[in-house]
């Protein structure tokens, strides 16, 4: 059985702190600001949280046997969902009552003619962008996915007790139905709730893109917590075997979230459409803004396709946990474009201060903390799964 020990416990509650302060000084000082870096943290982790789920899944419906020895880490990871999903859904409500002015769309008589804030193009969104459809979308798409990630794990931890392969026939079952569900929720959650800030504005790619970069961050969180166990004496099954597919997983998705962020920017770049550029002028017509656009581009693309080419790259751990944290600072600055633009322009924004990397901070604190506690309830062997053998021999 994993305990936690006291530097990491230490060091989680010391970041929570550090969030803790930045939510109020945050909210103290700028209201707007603080919304927006809930916001982007949120969705960030988030994004981890549910890629747990989607981890599991994908080894069931593809009848993956490599994983099994370090399955319990995506498992893990999935219990920081309901967390994510509450303060979404709190900052979605909030919206909706105006208490924060994240969404445009909500603003009072924006879809009303005659009123002096009617917008013509979103008044003509309003069958989808209307505030109940949209806090029910929400709601929909939390409860299925903490549900499928709920269920998931207590058919894992039954297989533990009683053994036999129906359990894991189940596993294959619900996974397959999660599959459908995910590809479908996941795109229209990204429309939702990060689209939709820039109302007028849409990409037909940007499912795709969100969804890629929740796999890079995802499995770049998996790496991270399979070497921390590994390195504090946990997960002996695991090899230089599994930790090179790992690292085969992160340099994949980093180089499929750079081919869609050049899609997408090529493509409007290229045609040069007043009304789909603003998008990205907003983006680059700012300077601190243009600089972390093209900043957080070159290293979520250069660091791994430099240090991580070659396959002895990905079984050497030093540069595996360095890569890792490059990967995920350069998304959660994504994370902060994303968002940040549409909601803080007005307020000459694109400075990134204590408000936003204490939050940060304090996600990551909480995120440690819940994984780390739930990774101390159960057995870290997968002892009944029907591969766990063939995961025990794995050799590539």
């Amino acid at each position: 059985m994993f305990t936690i020990n006291k530097n990491a416990k230490t060091t989680s509650i010391a970041l929570i702190a550090v969030g803790l302060i930045a939510l109020i000084l945050g909210f103290a000082t700028d209201s707007d600001r603080a919304w927006s870096s809930l916001l982007f943290n949120n969705y960030f982790f988030l994004g981890i949280s549910v890629f747990g789920i989607f981890f599991v899944a994908m080894q069931y419906v593809s009848e993956a046997g490599w994983s099994i020895v370090l399955k319990r880490v995506p498992e893990a990871i999935i219990s920081f969902l309901p967390i994510t999903g509450l303060i979404m859904l709190i900052i979605m409500v909030a919206g909706s009552m105006h208490w924060n002015h994240i969404y445009h769309w909500m603003e009072e008589g924006i879809m009303t003619k005659g009123s002096e804030n009617y917008d013509k193009i979103i008044a003509g969104k309003e069958a989808y962008l209307n505030t109940a459809f949209f806090i029910s979308r929400t709601v929909i798409y939390l409860l299925g996915w903490i549900y499928f990630g709920r269920k998931l794990k207590q058919i894992s931890l039954e297989e533990d007790k009683h053994g036999g392969v129906s359990y894991h026939n189940k596993s294959v079952k619900t996974s397959a139905w999660f599959m459908v569900f995910f590809a479908v929720t996941s795109a229209m959650a990204s429309w939702d709730w990060i689209m939709s800030i820039d109302a007028h504005w849409f990409s037909t790619l940007f499912g795709w893109y969100v969804f890629a970069e929740w796999s890079a961050i995802g499995f770049t969180t998996v790496l991270l917590l399979t070497l921390y166990l590994k390195r504090n004496g946990y997960l002996n099954d695991v090899n230089e075997s599994h930790i090179h597919d790992l690292g085969k997983w992160v340099f994949a998705f980093s180089l499929v979230w750079t081919y869609m962020w050049f899609s997408q920017f090529m493509l409007y770049w290229y045609s040069n459409i007043p009304e789909e550029v603003a998008y990205f002028t907003a983006r680059l017509e700012v300077p601190n803004y243009k600089f972390l656009f093209w900043f957080s581009m070159a290293i979520n693309f250069l660091f791994p396709i430099i240090l991580l080419m070659s396959r002895d790259a990905k079984r050497n751990n030093g540069r595996l946990i360095f890569v890792s944290i490059i990967i995920l600072i350069g998304h959660w600055l994504n994370a902060y474009l994303l968002v940040e633009p549409g909601t803080m322009n007005h307020h000459g924004g694109g400075h990134i201060g204590f408000t936003e990397i204490g939050m940060g901070l304090g996600f990551a604190g909480l995120f440690i903390y819940v994984v780390l506690n739930s990774l101390s309830k159960s057995p870290l062997e997968a002892k009944n799964h029907p591969f766990l053998d063939e995961s025990k021999h794995l050799h590539t």
